[in-house]
């Protein structure tokens, strides 16, 4: 487990909410996947959503938020087994919230981390570009932004 002491902070919330975007109606997201709120895909009781989800408030949309954001903290927590600063924390836990636990687990991304290999991992980012097939120009950004939060932390092993 990685030796990960904090929980994502304010920078790390407002990247997933910039490029999530906000919709208190359901909508389907370019990979496909019904989503309202920012980005959830399952309501408040845990059920994915549909297009007959009922109208969000901003409030609850918050609450969804937070709720899957700590999921994803748990996944970079589980899977993760360098140590992590806050700003690489962040990084992983946008990442993750937007490709979801079983992506992150499988991808090269945390592989290439795991090994120690900050810098390499950093690039690996701005491959996840896709969404049903297409390069998007939001997910380019959205990793870009990733990869540069990431890179504010050290780019060696920790304690180097």
């Amino acid at each position: 487990m990685a030796p990960s002491p904090h929980d994502t902070g304010p920078l790390g919330i407002a990247l997933i909410k910039e490029y999530e975007g906000f919709s208190r109606i359901p909508y389907k997201c370019p990979g496909g996947v019904w989503s309202i709120g920012y980005g959830s895909t399952t309501d408040a009781n845990g059920k994915p959503v549909t297009c007959n989800a009922p109208d969000l408030s901003e409030e609850d949309a918050e609450a969804m938020l937070m709720r899957d954001v700590w999921n994803a903290e748990e996944a970079v927590r589980e899977y993760v087994s360098v140590p992590l600063c806050s700003s690489q924390f962040d990084a992983l836990v946008s990442f993750t919230y937007n490709v979801g636990q079983g992506n992150f687990k499988s991808s090269t991304l945390l592989r290439i981390l795991n090994t120690g290999n900050y810098n390499l991992a950093s690039l690996e980012f701005t491959k996840w570009k896709y969404a049903g097939g297409k390069v998007l120009a939001g997910l380019e950004r959205r990793r870009k932004a990733e990869c540069s939060l990431f890179r504010l932390g050290p780019l060696s092993s920790l304690g180097e």
